[in-house]
């Protein structure tokens, strides 16, 4: 399991990310409402910003799909796979979408067992 780094979940930290999202959350969702095809370009920008969280969070330098966090919720990295194999998919945004949530209260129970 690699472990979470205490400085890369800070409430200022999971603030920031989770208010990237909201903001990107809304566009996907308006998009999905529009069938204009920008969702997925939107949705891939979300599994990107969602990545690069579990990284820094993490105490790695990159992403492997293979390896266990700390900080993903139960059954993330099969969720992220079936996220990343069609993410125009409104089913893979709502999968999303949760996990950015999940991800964002295990960040704080995270913080209160440290």
């Amino acid at each position: 399991m690699i472990d979470v780094k205490k400085e890369g979940i800070t409430k200022e930290v999971v603030d920031q990310w989770y208010s990237e999202w909201e903001v990107l959350r809304e566009q996907i969702h308006v998009a999905h409402n529009a069938r204009n095809g920008e969702a997925k370009d939107l949705m891939e920008r979300g599994i990107v910003n969602f990545l690069n969280f579990v990284v820094g969070a993490s105490d790695i330098d990159e992403y492997d799909a293979t390896a266990d966090y700390e900080v993903l919720p139960i059954n993330g990295k099969e969720r992220i796979a079936f996220i990343q194999a069609k993410p125009g998919q409104y089913a893979c945004y709502r999968q999303l979408d949760e996990l950015y949530k999940e991800t964002k209260k295990r960040c704080a129970r995270l913080r209160l067992k440290s």
